[in-house]
């Protein structure tokens, strides 16, 4: 099995199913602890504290990169030392298999 970090996001204009709460739950097991899965699994959410604004908005520029070069974007909440971050395929209405690409690729971050 490829590891989500190696995989490429697939583009998605709906017409597909999203991921079961099952299939997200088994998916949720290859990210670090910081992502929680919504109850009702169409979305997963993290939050990072900074030491300051600088710092969060330099993680939110190498997130921008990912999302840019995969093509599958985050709702984004920055301000002074945090950063909050939330992923779901809006064409589909839930979470498909490009939204833990990202979040695993987001944990290989480095973290200042």
């Amino acid at each position: 099995m490829t590891s989500l970090t190696e995989q490429r996001c697939k583009p998605c204009e709906g017409g597909i199913a999203p991921l079961s709460l099952s299939e997200a739950q088994s998916l949720m097991k290859q990210l670090s602890d910081v992502w929680k899965l919504a109850a009702d699994g169409r979305s997963i959410r993290a939050e990072w504290k900074f030491r300051n604004f600088y710092h969060a908005m330099s993680f939110v520029n190498a997130v921008a990169h990912i999302a840019n070069a995969e093509d599958h974007h985050p709702d984004l909440e920055v301000g002074y030392g945090y950063c909050r971050m939330t992923y779901n395929t809006h064409a589909i209405g839930g979470l498909s298999q490009n939204d833990f690409i990202c979040a695993a690729k987001v944990d290989a971050l480095p973290r200042t």
